[in-house]
């Protein structure tokens, strides 16, 4: 299928370009958590309701990589390539050793459990940021049962420190750090918006004003975020992915066929777009790569 474009900015073709969209593979409950290892040449996504989570190879054949997975949404690589994992079903952030065994970075803050992590990222010292909205919480995304926390918090892991870094969200969702770091972008699914926080040299964040609006017709908001190696944003929104320029100008919105909730850069040159959009895998060249997470 081709891609399209809506709001279409003078510079949109230089990055995203009109390939055309292929879907890889389909009949999956609801696909999140797109992530490609650059070094052995897999890409790692999640369905959420089906409680598993895949492994598409090199060679495009995709197997069951974890079941249960207790309803993984989020996955990452950290700067050691071990992959890092929210789980809705147990309010936890997971990672995976090289040894087969599973370590648990974050259960609780102070003592009441974590909503439901639901996307993360890893900072080039090693600190974990992740997001925890309640939507783990809800039927068909996770397991219903009440709230503990009175709020829905943007959080970092360090080592086994965990630090709330912002309560005033209404539903933290996607995030991504700036080029040089200095800044980390997080949207609110609720709100339509993403803001920008500075990142201190402890890592704890200031600021916080809304950055960008995702605004259009069509399903979709705010959800997976991922940053470009020329610092474009892309974000999924109303009608599919889209692509902000380093400033917050919007250049277009990539069309998807489904509703939209992830993706991510991968293949050799980074340059493929996996996009996760409810049922269906897809992959779309684009001209600007993606960045490489370690």
């Amino acid at each position: 299928m081709s891609i399209q474009a809506r709001a279409r900015h003078s510079g949109f073709d230089d990055v995203v370009g009109s390939a055309a969209m292929e879907r890889l593979a389909t009949g999956y409950g609801f696909i999140e958590g797109p992530v490609w290892h650059p070094y052995e040449k897999w890409l790692i996504f999640s369905d959420i309701p089906q409680g598993r989570m895949y492994r598409r190879g090199a060679s495009g054949e995709i197997e069951l990589f974890r079941n249960p997975s207790q309803m993984a949404n989020g996955n990452t690589l950290d700067r050691q390539g071990r992959l890092v994992t929210c789980e809705h079903a147990t309010s936890r952030v997971t990672r995976a050793e090289p040894n087969g065994t599973t370590t648990v970075l974050a259960t609780h803050y102070r003592d009441k459990q974590l909503n439901s992590p639901n996307d993360i990222v890893v900072a080039t010292g090693g600190s974990v940021y992740f997001t925890d909205p309640t939507y783990g919480r809800m039927e068909y995304y996770g397991v219903p049962r009440p709230q503990e926390l009175a709020f829905q918090g943007v959080y970092r892991i360090d080592g086994t420190r965990l630090t709330l870094l912002a309560d005033d969200f209404v539903q933290p969702n996607g995030l991504c750090f700036s080029l040089d770091e200095s800044r980390l972008f997080v949207n609110d699914t609720a709100r339509g918006h993403i803001r920008v926080f500075g990142v201190e040299a402890n890592g704890d964040l200031n600021g916080g004003a809304v950055w960008a609006v995702t605004e259009g017709d069509g399903p979709g908001a705010p959800d997976g975020m991922k940053i470009d190696s020329r610092g474009n944003l892309y974000c999924t929104g109303p009608g599919g992915i889209h692509v902000f320029d380093a400033s917050g100008d919007l250049l277009g919105v990539i069309a998807t066929p489904e509703d939209c909730a992830n993706f991510t850069f991968g293949d050799d040159d980074l340059r493929s777009l996996y996009v996760a959009a409810s049922t269906s895998l897809y992959r779309l060249r684009v001209r600007v790569p993606g960045l490489r997470l370690f």
